[in-house]
Formats: C-alpha cells, sequence, structure tokens
C-alpha cells in the first residue's frame, strides 16, 4: 500500500507539473491539455482554479486597442484582482514578475492611444491609472513608459505621471539620475514620494530617509517629505549640481528653500559674505528648523 501511494503521489506530481511547465512556457494549448489531464485524474486538486485562470489568459491574448478608459479600467481589474493571485498561487516566487510581464505589457500597448485623464475627486488615483505608462512600468519598460510620461502635456506639474516618470528615470538611469525629478515630486505630492520609495528599493536613498525621519524638525506628517530636497543640500551638499536641475516651483516654500539654499552654497564657496547674511535671513524665514539645521552644520553660533 504504501508502494501505491507513492507512486499515486509520484504521478499527481507529474501531472501537476506538466501544467506547470507549459504555463512556465507560455504554450496555451499544451498547458491546457496537461490542465485538462490532472483535472481528469485529481479533480480535488486545489491548485486547479488558479491554473485554470492562467491557462484562460494565455488563451485570451486579445491586441485589440481599448475603446475607452471603462474596457481598460475592467481588463486591469482583472489582472489585479485574478490573474495576480493565481500566479503566486502556483509559480515560484522568482518567477510572478516576469511571468506578469507580458500581461501588463500587452495592456500598455492596448491602451497605447488612451489620452492620460486628471481627475480631481475620491477617485482620481485610479482614474489616474488608467494609462499605459504604469502599465509599461509593471512591465519592466522603462523606456515605454518614460515616453508614454513625455505625451502627456505639462507632465511635470502633475502628481501621477510625474511620480511615474521619477520612477522610469529611477531604471534606467539609476538614483544620480532620478535626483531632480525625486525633488520635483518631493514639493508638488510628498505623499506619492513617500509611497514611491520602497518601491524604488534604493539603500543609500532609504538610509537617507531613516535619517530625514529622525532628524528634520518638522511636524512628523507626510507633508514634511517636501522638505526633503532642501534638507539634503544640508546634509549632501555635493548634490547642489543635481538638485539645481530640479524646476523650482515659486508658489512652494519648500520648493523656493531648496534654490535657496543651492544659491547659499554657491556664495560660500566664492567666499561672498555679504550676500550671505540676506540669504540665510530668507532660509530662515522659510523655515526655521531647516535654518538652524543649516547653521549647525556651519559651526556658527547666531541668536
Amino acid at each position: 500500500m504504501q508502494q501505491l501511494d507513492i507512486f499515486a503521489d509520484s504521478h499527481h506530481e507529474v501531472l501537476r507539473n506538466g501544467v506547470l511547465d507549459q504555463l512556465q512556457r507560455r504554450d496555451a494549448d499544451a498547458a491546457r491539455a496537461a490542465l485538462e489531464e490532472l483535472a481528469a485524474d485529481y479533480p480535488d486538486d486545489d491548485a486547479l482554479p488558479a491554473m485554470a485562470v492562467l491557462v484562460r489568459e494565455l488563451e485570451g491574448g486579445s491586441t485589440t486597442p481599448f475603446a475607452d478608459h471603462a474596457a481598460l479600467a475592467v481588463a486591469r481589474r482583472h489582472l489585479d484582482d485574478e490573474v495576480v493571485p493565481a500566479v503566486r498561487r502556483v509559480l515560484p516566487a522568482q518567477t510572478v514578475c516576469a511571468w506578469l510581464a507580458p500581461c501588463w505589457s500587452s495592456l500598455a500597448q492596448r491602451a497605447a492611444a488612451l489620452a492620460f485623464r486628471n481627475e480631481a475627486g475620491n477617485h482620481a488615483d485610479s482614474h489616474a491609472g488608467n494609462h499605459a505608462a504604469p502599465l509599461w512600468l509593471l512591465a519592466g519598460e522603462w523606456a515605454a513608459a518614460s515616453d508614454a510620461v513625455d505625451a502627456i502635456e505639462s507632465w511635470w506639474r502633475i502628481p501621477a505621471p510625474l511620480a511615474w516618470m521619477t520612477e522610469a528615470r529611477y531604471r534606467t538611469g539609476g538614483l544620480d539620475a532620478a535626483w531632480p525629478v525625486l525633488a520635483e515630486l518631493a514639493w508638488l505630492a510628498p505623499g506619492r514620494f513617500a509611497a514611491l520609495l520602497p518601491g524604488l528599493g534604493d539603500a543609500s536613498l532609504d538610509a537617507l530617509r531613516r535619517r530625514f525621519d529622525a532628524d528634520f524638525p518638522g511636524s512628523g506628517e507626510v507633508d514634511d517629505y517636501a522638505w526633503f530636497p532642501a534638507w539634503l543640500l544640508v546634509v549632501k551638499p555635493a548634490l547642489s549640481g543635481r538638485l539645481r536641475e530640479a524646476r523650482v516651483q515659486r508658489d512652494q516654500a519648500a520648493s523656493r528653500a531648496c534654490a535657496l539654499l543651492g544659491e547659499i552654497l554657491r556664495r560660500e564657496h566664492e567666499g561672498d559674505q555679504h550676500q550671505l547674511v540676506s540669504l540665510r535671513q530668507e532660509l530662515s524665514r522659510l523655515h526655521a528648523g531647516l535654518f538652524d539645521a543649516y547653521m549647525a552644520t556651519r559651526k556658527v553660533r547666531h541668536l
């Protein structure tokens, strides 16, 4: 009996692995045949529903452009709610992103003609996500994501596409390339800035964020992150050249403070003490705590 049980378990494993192998190869016909064989012999296999979802996904394969944003939203919900959990249920963790990449890429291609919808209200983020750019990011196609964002008028003034471009720049050029748009994102949408950092998974950036959280004299609210770029110039003045490339947002005090600190650093280098006095006073008016942090690094006693 024990030998028979071993044989049955082995046969079951062979059939199950047969389905998984064909899924990994993305061979829809072979995966369907293997799935039907497994279901016939082992109808109680608890992986059958998830495998069936993935086989149907391979068999679908539509290339028809989406007629509107609602159609894209339906297709994206299907991927998010059904396909992604099924992939995680049956495939090895290290293969999940690679398996899903063609699915996201297909959606991005079908969404290419849909314009960006910048809508206000409770569902603004979900509407904004119905665009090709975030789908290209999920597919790992950074250049295509960047191109899709570039096609959005004044994308640097809109939180969602600015966040997409920030990730695309980081993925293609690393942290050095992303600093200007990271700064712009912090000023424009500090909440999105804070949400993006864990996804980037950059050790040095994460360390700077932890240091900021511990040291910055702010309110402790997410809006403090608007001051991250200016604070960065205090602790990492060598970044002044990169942050100088960021588009200054004059209506944002944190953005003006960053530009002001860049000017202060330049004046210090030139030894222009007369101008430094007025520039430092202006910085103090913008954010007293940031000014104190800056002065502490200069070892200057002030009243």
